[in-house]
């Protein structure tokens, strides 16, 4: 009924994952996004968990105002269905009245793994966001700026700036240097 699978991995081709350009129903311009294929190994993410210092601002952003930098990440994976505002808004009532703020935003790590077919690590999305909120935050955070978005602008702010053809470098790892 179904045809085998092999059954070694030597005999999986590698190839990268095919991309199809998703279109918002408001905009007309479309964004490149990676699909997962089951042939190809998820890809690390651009950073550790703990390299929250390699974005200062970001980190100081996610310890004084975590209900921002989560609205802005919704925002640019919801492409831009939901606004920042409203997610950093439901982000704080469920953390006011619950206090477990991490079930709601361990979804939305789960759709910007599914989205550029990150690696699932160290833990499960939402182990990593009950033990480190903020960790977990500033590090998809940061995998957003390293794609090229601008976290500032939001996801139609983005847009508009690849429209008018202005390309925001991904951000560069710095490293050591003489």
């Amino acid at each position: 009924m179904y045809p085998p699978e092999p059954s070694a991995p030597s005999q999986l081709p590698l190839q990268p994952p095919p991309t199809f350009h998703y279109e918002h129903p408001t905009s007309t311009t479309t964004v490149p996004v990676k699909m997962a294929n089951r042939n190809n190994p998820p890809v690390p993410w651009s950073s550790g968990l703990c390299d929250c210092c390699d974005d200062v601002s970001g980190c100081c952003l996610t310890c004084w105002c975590p209900c921002v930098t989560f609205g802005r990440i919704a925002e640019i994976v919801d492409r831009g269905s939901t606004s920042c505002g409203v997610s950093g808004l439901l982000y704080t009532l469920i953390l006011c009245v619950t206090g477990c703020s991490c079930l709601y935003s361990c979804f939305y790590r789960s759709k910007l793994r599914g989205q550029y077919f990150l690696d699932e690590s160290p833990c499960t999305d939402c182990c990593i966001h009950c033990c480190c909120e903020e960790c977990a935050l500033c590090q998809e955070y940061r995998e957003l700026k390293n794609q090229g978005f601008d976290m500032s602008i939001g996801w139609h702010g983005n847009m508009e700036r690849r429209k008018r053809g202005v390309q925001v470098p991904p951000a560069v790892q710095k490293g050591m240097s003489r």
